[in-house]
């Protein structure tokens, strides 16, 4: 039996519900500039399975990597952590 390997898991925030089953998230991530040293903030954009339609955007959501489920889609929702005030 094969054994499955470790799946990347990001956090970030829910940009857009606007499609069927599907969420666009955003993952922020702080790099340190090579030549400067100053932290500078990088945004990363990933589109995710949302089985139910249940994230509203605002939500701070966890995505794990899966297979790709269409042309952009190769992430899933596991689970939203916290609601949008």
């Amino acid at each position: 039996m094969e054994t499955r390997g470790i799946r990347k898991v990001r956090t970030g925030t829910v940009e857009s519900n606007k499609m069927q089953k599907s969420i666009v998230v955003k993952v922020t991530r702080q790099v340190k500039h090579r030549k400067y040293g100053k932290y500078v903030k990088k945004h990363s954009r990933f589109m995710a399975h949302d089985m139910n339609n249940e994230c509203n955007p605002g939500d701070k959501v966890r995505i794990m990597e899966t297979r790709p489920l269409s042309k952009n889609k190769c992430w899933r929702l596991v689970e939203i952590i916290e609601r949008a005030k």
